[in-house]
């Protein structure tokens, strides 16, 4: 049924929304996306609108704007827009601080709230490693990968993969070839040329990038899951399900952690500037 939820039909929502509530939209990527949103923002002041994907809410707002509809912001993943240096110019489209929402709750201290709640206090001094440098550096090569597929035009489909095929489930080193060659039967494209494919992925890579933009947040929290079951705690794989975690780390990500990010600085500067329209809660 999304593919019938078009930017028009939900800017059209938001029209006949505004009978109804004076204050401020916020247009959220997808549902997961929104349910952080409620936690941080005042429900009084402003509704939060879900776009189901990026482009969407991209359109959405520019029907809007174009329509001088006051009171809108949207808040999209970043994605690889800042590597890209694809940044939009609307100011009323901000940005997360990381790649995705997920990648800024893994930056944040809810990643070690989550793995003391449900790791194993014995396998985590035996780990001996930083867990979230750990879920970075084995990220990074798919957060790679993804890159290429959009850069060079690869069309790789990374929905439904298996990362226990390609992440060693007590190191969470992540072995790049079977990762491709998984990822090349995924998408029904095993013709394409694996030494290719690295030098591509190779070619993006510099001394200076933040790796929190390389890296994708569902990626991480699938190595993490992994993680929980074997190399961090004992968790079966029901419990340790990447959709699971995230909801974890939704919960256990306060206001005071979202307080310590560029983009609640980049909302507090849209209220000022967007007077009397309010999005957050008195954190």
């Amino acid at each position: 049924m999304r593919e019938y939820i078009t930017p028009d039909r939900i800017a059209n929502d938001i029209r006949m929304l505004r009978t109804q509530h004076t204050g401020s939209f916020l247009i959220a990527e997808g549902d997961t996306d929104a349910r952080v949103w409620k936690n941080l923002m005042d429900s009084t002041k402003c509704r939060v609108v879900i776009a189901h994907n990026k482009n969407n809410a991209i359109a959405v707002l520019n029907i809007l704007e174009q329509a001088n509809v006051a009171g809108v912001v949207a808040v999209v993943d970043a994605d690889f827009d800042i590597l890209e240096e694809t940044v939009p110019l609307s100011p009323n489209l901000l940005l997360t601080d990381t790649h995705d929402l997920e990648t800024m709750l893994l930056k944040s201290p809810a990643l070690e709230k989550v793995v003391t709640e449900h790791g194993s206090a014995e396998k985590i001094e035996s780990f001996a490693q930083d867990i979230r440098q750990t879920l970075l550096q084995s990220a990074k090569i798919i957060g790679y990968l993804r890159w290429a597929s959009l850069k060079f035009n690869y069309c790789l489909k990374f929905e439904g993969l298996k990362f226990k095929k390609f992440v060693d489930d007590r190191t969470l080193i992540l072995d790049e070839s079977k990762l491709i060659k998984i990822v090349k039967d995924n998408s029904e494209k095993a013709g394409l040329d694996e030494q290719e494919i690295r030098a591509n992925m190779d070619s993006l890579k510099t001394d200076t990038q933040d790796m929190w933009h390389v890296c994708c947040g569902h990626d991480m929290i699938s190595i993490l899951s992994i993680a929980l079951c074997k190399a961090l705690g004992s968790f079966n794989s029901q419990k340790a399900d990447p959709k699971v975690l995230e909801s974890y780390l939704r919960v256990a990500y306060e206001s005071a952690h979202f307080r310590e990010t560029k983009l609640y600085i980049a909302i507090q500067t849209w209220e000022q500037t967007n007077k009397p329209f309010e999005v957050l809660s008195n954190l």
